[in-house]
């Protein structure tokens, strides 16, 4: 297998620099603060979604929402190009120099997104707005988070990964409950009448400081270790960084690794959409509770879930990562159905039930920057995770929210969303089983070598 080498190179020294504490813990703050940030407007648009449809398209309620989440989905359709163009320009010129650029573009369209006139003002010309906006977040995203991830694992200790890489989920959480509280409070504070008017638009604004606290912290560290040493071995040499590598190299070489990944993003994105972005919706729509309620129960789930993460990543590093993802799949494929009739009997059933599928998740979720930048070697890390993770998001995670709510029309069957789930853990155990184990394997240079016999316990 390509991640797998025949021999190791004896006249290098593969223990890597000790990385201070102090600066391990910047590393972590930068890469999650960008997280949050994208994660932020995520949770706003979600939990906002039936005052950002009234005052943006036009119809009934229902249309309007319809509208409203398959523009949230456009923005998936673009990430793929964000992908193709961030992750080769990472690879090459550096992690942090992108990292800066697509939180600007991030944080700077959600702004907007908040300044755009209602429809009853400019008719078309408020969805058209933001649908652009929405692409232009789309196209930064898709270099935002393989980049975060890949900066966070090239500075973490190997084994640590999980542990640290965990954090840059909690931001992801942390980003989507602030989001959601906001408009929760804004909603209690405002009144209905209110928000719709104008309320919904201040939580949209509040991106800006979120970006640009993001940009300091990141302009304040240097590029990864790991990106920093392959770059003076390959100036060593008298080759540029991405010597062999680029998309070439990544296609005809690491196809595998691709395909693989790919699985099992299907797996936890649709999971994670379908959880965390359609539930305000599903849960006030199909269920029948008031939007305070709808908001109340993720929000609820979401800080539960935040607890766990930092103990299942740091039991990844014990046990490997494949053992978690084995129990995330099958509990999800086995309980997801009971778990969405018992959120569909009331308030606590629904907190319960949400609660439940969170810990179910969390195994997933703890582990994808531990996981998926170690089945790259450095010199196409970025540019490989970021395409894998961003086709398979488009196609099938960013576009679980507007699929669930129209087959559920069309069928009439409100378990849909909980059908779908099931098929996308099929898909990421069938993944899971050409995954090679990654616990305790070092990232420096190719992620190639199996990690050691004492890795994993």
């Amino acid at each position: 297998m390509p991640w797998i080498a025949n021999r190791t190179d004896s006249s290098r020294n593969d223990t890597p620099a000790a990385v201070s504490p102090s600066t391990l813990r910047r590393a972590i703050g930068a890469s999650a603060m960008g997280n949050a940030t994208e994660w932020f407007d995520y949770g706003i648009y979600a939990y906002g979604v039936t005052y950002l449809s009234a005052a943006l398209f036009p119809g009934s309620t229902d249309e309007a929402t319809l509208f409203a989440l398959a523009t949230f989905a456009i923005s998936f359709l673009v990430r793929p190009l964000g992908g193709l163009f961030w992750g080769p320009l990472g690879d090459r010129l550096g992690r942090k120099s992108v990292l800066a650029l697509t939180i600007l573009m991030m944080s700077g369209a959600t702004l907007c997104v908040g300044l755009i006139p209602s429809y009853d003002s400019i008719g078309f010309w408020a969805p058209t707005l933001l649908v652009v906006l929405r692409m232009i977040q789309g196209f930064s995203t898709g270099g935002e988070y393989g980049g975060a991830a890949t900066f966070m694992a090239e500075y973490a200790p190997d084994n640590k990964r999980g542990w640290c890489g965990s954090f840059l989920e909690f931001g992801t959480l942390a980003g989507f409950s602030a989001g959601a509280l906001l408009m929760l409070g804004f909603s209690l504070a405002l009144g209905d009448e209110a928000m719709h008017a104008w309320g919904w638009r201040i939580p949209f604004l509040v991106a800006a400081p979120m970006g640009l606290i993001g940009l300091y912290l990141r302009s304040k560290m240097e590029d990864t270790p790991v990106f920093r040493e392959a770059s003076a071995d390959a100036a060593a040499h008298a080759a540029p960084p991405t010597h062999s590598g680029g998309l070439k190299d990544l296609f005809t070489g690491y196809w595998r690794e691709l395909l693989v990944m790919s699985g099992l993003v299907i797996a936890l994105n649709v999971v994670n959409y379908t959880l965390l972005s359609y539930m305000p919706t599903y849960l006030q729509r199909r269920l029948g509770l008031s939007p305070n309620e709808a908001l109340v129960v993720p929000i609820v789930g979401m800080l539960f879930m935040m607890v766990l993460l930092p103990f299942a990543g740091a039991l990844s590093d014990r046990v490997g990562r494949k053992p978690l993802w084995w129990a995330s799949l099958i509990g999800l494929f086995v309980l997801v159905v009971p778990l969405y009739q018992l959120m569909a009997t009331g308030m606590t059933g629904a907190i319960i039930g949400f609660a439940l599928l969170g810990v179910l998740y969390v195994p997933q979720l703890a582990t994808i920057s531990a996981t998926f930048p170690a089945m790259f070697p450095t010199r196409v890390r970025f540019a490989g995770f970021a395409l894998a993770y961003n086709v398979a998001t488009s196609l099938f995670g960013g576009t679980a929210p507007a699929l669930n709510s129209g087959l559920i029309r069309a069928t009439g069957d409100e378990l849909f969303p909980a059908y779908y789930m099931m098929g996308a853990c099929v898909i990421g155990a069938i993944a899971l089983v050409f995954l090679a184990e990654t616990a305790g394997m070092s990232l420096r240079d190719a992620g190639r070598r199996r990690p050691p016999r004492h890795a994993v316990r």
